[in-house]
């Protein structure tokens, strides 16, 4: 077994993790580079190889935002609509649910549909829900539409037709058709085939919007890979937490969508605890997903380039998409999140960020507006300088860096935590101070009363994430456990813990990464669905979409390594909304788990005939189970000193700034009671008055809240 690669494309940071044959980690940390992603992933993947031999890694696993930043900015290829005759207006109209901003507006114009309505196209056709022919499909038609594609210049073309999810005849003939005319055809039957005709359609179209997109970046990122002597195959993350082959994602470029969120989950959920709250900070963004008895909750439909909070996921505000994905929220805030004062004069923070350019005001690399960085620095949460060193050994090792931080190349993570490690950063407290006091001023406060400030409403900012997937859910918070990563999650994680009353705080070993490791731990695996009204033989549709599933990961599904999970989406007749459950061939077993799950969603038990509507399979191919780590005993120390130092930090709690230890994960021994600080390579660990931190055997550090 050679070297496997995580790389994981942030907003404000690239993050690189390699595992070589013995089990060894190492880790690299970049400033992503929006200009072109793939200088900052050659930049870390460099830094990560040290001296080893590129030719030897036989895995990279990839997690990008490129395909959410071409829906924010809409930036992708202009995209033809074409559809039933009398249903073209459907994507113009659209839907929208106004938020709390805009709701009285009385000048509110709602947000562009994904297709101009003089994009959109008809053909004569029709067929039943049930799949039967009404109206045979009329070819002079498509090639009317055809020639208007050409016409306005499209290149690429989505193609919906009317429950083509029952009977796709008419869609491939169709696409055929536009093939001889458009360069890229995608149709509705081949991306997701599944009832409801406004989300199928909204999914097709943003799979051919940035199919063309995707499909040039890892062209470009393997040629790029291979100059540097890497030819191994590259997988990218699903929404769903899957790993699927860099030719899959090209083609089914919509399930790439939350891929880098994606990573994180798959994280916490392997730090040995059943129930936990995921919580991941980094540079620009914070997420937060429940996961219960070891598996993140998935979602069938999620909303992108919305408004309002979470990510501009809130329903009714975006583009839906219909598609598995990791059920999680999204806040703007993070290391680099703007701190900033609105005209009535108050504090807010985010959801704009510095990002990787120009970053932070303590980076010196030209920002000058507060940051939440900045705020941690004079808080003194944060090392000022970051060390430097290059240690290519077993498990908690890190790679070296250039002693020169540059816009490119910075190393560890210093927008986001303090850490040691990686590379040579030195924060500056006098730019921080500067910026801060462009807020104390105004507010009339003293700097570290407006830094603290800064921290506590980014704290709360992002509890209202935790707040979405647990409280608002009817979850209570209480019985999990938080796991805290990203560069800065550890920094607010206990903060933000305290709010919901959660005890226990993990912060897994190479937190500041943990996406990137992520990455490593997810299986090969992709999800089918189709859409029949009762069908007279599920088995055989379940056979169908296995054996579908199975070509694309190039495994079969009736080899006994191969998993093959089945769903079905159940309501009961007469409503139009459906819940997923597990699948049993045995009738009233079914009827039985639909009718449990309909009382956990909506709070009340129902009974009444039920209808199947759609079939779901997801096929999972285990990974190769990465070689035995190397004792921990046997680690060169990822820090440059074995014995805590002392430095003053800032808690309200006990009067201003206190003389607090800071320690590293090799300096504890025993219980830690706070305050203290632990730092670590790519991040730092802050442990507030009346939390204790420990050292797991894993290499967790552990928090737990005193009871009062």
């Amino acid at each position: 077994m050679g070297y496997a690669i995580g790389v994981d494309v942030g907003g404000t940071f690239t993050d690189v993790v390699l595992r070589d044959t013995s089990g060894a980690i190492f880790v690299a940390k970049c400033l992503s580079t929006p200009y072109d992603p793939i200088a900052g992933i050659l930049s870390g993947v460099t830094r990560a190889l040290g001296g080893l031999d590129p030719a030897q890694v036989t895995r990279v696993v990839h997690a990008t935002t490129l395909a959410t930043n071409a829906v924010l900015e809409r930036k992708g290829p202009r995209v033809a609509y074409v559809t039933t005759q009398g249903f073209r207006a459907a994507i113009p109209l659209g839907r929208y649910a106004r938020v709390e901003e805009d709701r009285y507006d009385l000048r509110f114009t709602p947000p562009p549909p994904p297709v101009a309505p003089g994009d959109c196209f008809e053909v004569v056709e029709r067929v039943t829900a049930r799949g039967a022919v009404l109206t045979p499909l009329d070819h002079d038609s498509v090639r009317l539409a055809a020639a208007g594609i050409v016409r306005r210049g499209i290149s690429s073309a989505a193609v919906c037709l009317l429950h083509a999810y029952a009977n796709p005849a008419h869609e491939r003939q169709v696409a055929a058709i536009l093939r001889e005319y458009v360069p890229n055809v995608v149709i509705s039957s081949e991306v997701w085939p599944e009832i409801r005709e406004y989300e199928r359609a909204t999914t097709t179209i943003m799979s051919a919007y940035i199919g063309p997109l995707m499909a040039s970046y890892l062209s470009q990122l393997r040629e790029r890979l291979a100059a540097i002597g890497i030819d191994a195959p590259i997988h990218v993350m699903e929404s769903s937490g899957g790993v699927i082959s860099a030719e899959l994602a090209a083609r089914r470029a919509v399930a790439t969508i939350e891929s880098g969120p994606a990573a994180g989950v798959l994280a916490a959920a392997g730090t040995g605890f059943p129930d936990v709250i995921s919580f991941d900070m980094g540079g620009t963004t914070a997420k937060a997903c429940v996961v219960r008895g070891g598996r993140p909750e998935i979602t069938h439909e999620f909303h992108v380039g919305g408004k309002g909070s979470f990510g501009g996921r809130r329903a009714g505000t975006g583009v839906p998409i219909k598609t598995p994905a990791i059920d999680l929220a999204e806040v703007g805030a993070g290391g680099g999140s703007v701190a900033w004062l609105d005209p009535a004069g108050a504090l807010r923070v985010g959801p704009h960020s510095a990002g990787a350019t120009p970053g932070p005001a303590c980076y010196g690399l030209g920002g000058s507006d507060p940051t939440v960085t900045d705020a941690n620095l004079v808080l003194g949460y944060l090392s000022p300088t970051l060390s430097s060193g290059h240690s290519p050994t077993p498990p908690s090792s890190t790679t070296a860096a250039p002693s020169t931080p540059s816009p490119d190349s910075f190393g560890s993570s210093g927008a986001v935590g303090s850490g040691l490690g990686t590379g040579a950063i030195v924060l500056s407290p006098a730019l921080a101070e500067k910026a801060l006091d462009r807020l104390a001023g105004p507010l009339g406060v003293s700097r570290e009363e407006a830094a603290y400030a800064v921290h506590e409403i980014v704290s709360a900012s992002m509890a209202s994430a935790v707040h979405v997937v647990t409280v608002q859910r009817g979850i209570d918070p209480r019985g999990f456990a938080l796991v805290a990563f990203g560069g800065a999650g550890p920094m607010h994680a206990a903060r933000v813990a305290q709010r919901f009353g959660i005890g226990t705080v993990v912060v897994p070993e190479h937190c500041g990464v943990a996406s990137a490791a992520g990455l490593l731990a997810g299986d090969l695996s992709t999800d089918r669905v189709l859409s029949r009204l009762d069908a007279p033989d599920p088995e055989e549709i379940f056979a169908g979409l296995a054996a579908e599933a199975a070509a694309d990961l190039g495994v079969s599904p009736e080899d006994p390594d191969v998993r093959v999970s089945r769903s079905v989406d159940v309501r009961f007749k007469g409503q139009s909304h459906d819940l997923t459950v597990g699948w049993t061939p045995v009738r009233a077993d079914l009827e039985s788990r639909f009718r449990d799950r309909y009382a956990e969603v909506y709070g009340i038990r129902q009974s009444g005939e039920i209808e199947l509507v759609s079939y779901r399979v997801r096929v999972t191919a285990p990974a190769a189970a990465p070689p035995p780590s190397a004792p921990a005993q046997n680690a060169a120390p990822a820090t440059t000193g074995t014995r805590p130092g002392l430095r003053a930090a800032y808690f309200p709690e006990l009067g201003g700034y206190t003389e607090i230890p800071v320690h590293t994960r090799d300096t504890l021994d025993g219980r830690l009671p706070g305050p203290a600080v632990i730092e670590d390579a790519e991040s730092t660990i802050v442990v507030p008055p009346s939390w204790t931190a420990a050292l797991s055997g894993t290499r967790a550090v552990h928090l737990t809240r005193s009871p009062r």
